[in-house]
């Protein structure tokens, strides 16, 4: 059974590209600054005796425990997620590091995205709580906070599935298959019948 359990997953891994597009955060744009909400999301992980020594890098701050990290993008107007990236040890990258590995190259040179205050240090590519909060309308705060919260949504539906909820103890290398097979199932149900909560949000006229 757990041979053909990994096929499964290696087969929804191979179809990544084509259920998670980047591009796809451009549906329903009306022309907003920010098109995706971005967030790091933690999972537990045994690690092995060959890893021990520097053990302090893979702690999570949510967890106290091992864990590796991950980057998850939504589309604000869809709810579709449209990028992933990872793994990283917890520990030793703060999401902020992550973001600027990849996803701030891929953005367009004038846009920007929704993120929590553990992205400060990008003010020309992050929307966060902190800056945000000291011009907006109440109702303007109100949206950006439910756009921030769907990222919360979409980690809850990624644990329901067992092997991410529990620490995983197969070998750390497989752990990315595993998120990755379960994130397509996850675009999946959100494309087909289970979409994310809507979210009305618009930036037009920020002067941030």
């Amino acid at each position: 059974v757990r041979k053909w359990g990994w096929h499964f997953i290696s087969l929804l891994d191979y179809i990544e590209y084509k259920v998670i597009i980047f591009e796809k955060r451009f549906k329903h744009d009306s022309g907003n600054c920010a098109l995706l909400s971005v967030d790091g999301s933690d999972f537990r992980v045994g690690i092995g005796k060959g890893r021990a020594k520097s053990v302090r890098r893979w702690i999570s701050h949510k967890y106290k425990k091992p864990a590796l990290r991950y980057e998850l993008a939504l589309c604000i107007k869809s709810g579709n997620l449209c990028w992933i990236h990872g793994p990283f040890p917890a520990g030793s990258y703060p999401d902020i590091t992550i973001f600027r590995s990849a996803l701030r190259q891929q953005l367009d040179k004038y846009e920007l995205v929704e993120a929590d205050d553990g992205y400060r240090g990008e003010p020309t590519k992050c929307l966060i709580p902190k800056l945000c909060n000291l011009f907006d309308s109440d109702e303007m705060k109100e949206d950006r906070q439910r756009a921030r919260s769907r990222q919360e949504t979409v980690n809850k539906r990624m644990k329901q599935f067992h092997i991410l909820r529990n620490t995983f103890r197969s070998d750390i290398e497989k752990h990315s298959y595993a998120f990755r097979a379960i994130a397509v199932l996850v675009q999946l149900s959100i494309r087909r019948n289970e979409p994310l909560f809507e979210v009305e949000y618009d930036d037009l006229g920020d002067d941030i």
